[in-house]
């Protein structure tokens, strides 16, 4: 009777130990140092067990699906993105899903030229695919809230890292943006918008033309002052970025003269002022380069011709044409060089 007993301890202890490391043990069975598991809102455990059953997840699936009905998980399922460590027991794997405590995700805007383009990186980032957030952000009562249109919508978007839950809403994701603009449209640069006969819409606009002019710092303000200027004299603005901009044709590298016949409102060489909306979302250096525009009495700029990214700036027409020329001779003097080295055997 006595070895019954001790035989009964014995399994019993073994029993428990068995239980015990593989509640408490290492349980993932993936080799890379995380698997990041995404459970959509309405998920049901069901679909959830499916899911980690396929991915291979867990190297005691059956345990994982009786220990979670053991502490109610089904009916406490949180959608969202978790991060599964290599190693992770099984129950520390329950406690972080039933807390629902998810990886933050970050929205990292630099340049955007469309609200297709957003709604693109939002569908690739988050459980709203860009459908419904196009939906979303066409939608009059969203655009109303806001105080834009389809067109100045984008000028809420400043490139910046906004961070989010994986399932977070359309309108959660716009409300974070458009607070981040808020911020940065103080009092200060108000009036430094005013000072230019500009508001935060008209601003923006100008500074995504400038955005797209130039890559060096210190031509910027320059030529946010030669547009300043044009707007100022009724004259039209004739920035090729926004032709391109009008034909999505963005990988153009000259304009011709037959793109300038395009008929659209951003085509400003067909259209007097600015477009009705960003043609990008330019870098807090472009808006800077706005707001802070020195006065000049410049009217035209063209590429310097030794391609060194920056630009020569003029008063007269006849000067900048001047200009135009001799970068019009280097840039066919390099075409042909181009060439000439191609047709080298």
């Amino acid at each position: 009777m006595k070895k019954l007993f001790l035989l009964l301890f014995l399994l019993i202890i073994l029993i428990a130990a068995v239980t015990g490391f593989l509640i408490l043990g290492p349980a993932t069975s993936f080799g890379s140092d995380h698997y990041e598991l995404y459970i959509r809102t309405g998920m049901n455990f069901n679909e959830l067990d499916s899911v980690i059953k396929e991915d291979k997840v867990l190297s005691y699936p059956s345990v994982f699906n009786w220990l979670a009905k053991r502490v109610s998980y089904p009916s406490a399922i949180k959608a969202g993105k978790f991060e599964i460590h290599r190693g992770a027991s099984l129950l520390n794997i329950l406690k972080m899903l039933r807390n629902g405590r998810q990886v933050p995700v970050n929205l990292v805007i630099t340049k955007l030229r469309t609200r297709e383009d957003l709604a693109s990186m939002i569908g690739r980032k988050f459980e709203c695919d860009s459908s419904a957030f196009m939906r979303f952000i066409n939608n009059r009562d969203t655009l109303n809230v806001y105080g834009v249109d389809t067109n100045t919508l984008m000028t809420i978007v400043f490139p910046d890292t906004y961070t989010y839950y994986w399932n977070t809403t359309p309108s959660r994701i716009i409300r974070k943006i458009d607070a981040a603009a808020n911020a940065f449209w103080t009092p200060e640069h108000l009036r430094q918008a005013e000072a230019h006969h500009l508001n935060r819409i008209t601003a923006y606009i100008l500074a995504s033309i400038v955005e797209e002019e130039t890559t060096r710092k210190e031509d910027k303000p320059k030529i946010a002052s030669v547009y300043l200027n044009r707007i100022a004299t009724g004259m039209r603005l004739s920035a090729d970025p926004t032709v391109k901009f009008a034909l999505r044709r963005f990988d153009l590298k000259r304009v011709y003269e037959k793109y300038l016949l395009f008929e659209s409102p951003y085509n400003t060489y067909r259209v007097t002022g600015l477009p009705p909306g960003p043609i990008c979302t330019p870098s807090m250096e472009s808006i800077e380069s706005v707001l802070n525009a020195p006065e000049t009495r410049y009217y035209y700029f063209v590429a310097k011709p030794d391609f060194s990214g920056y630009s020569n700036f003029s008063e007269t027409f006849s000067e900048h044409m001047k200009n135009a020329r001799a970068y019009q001779k280097a840039l066919d003097e390099q075409m042909r060089i181009g060439q000439q080295s191609k047709e080298t055997p």
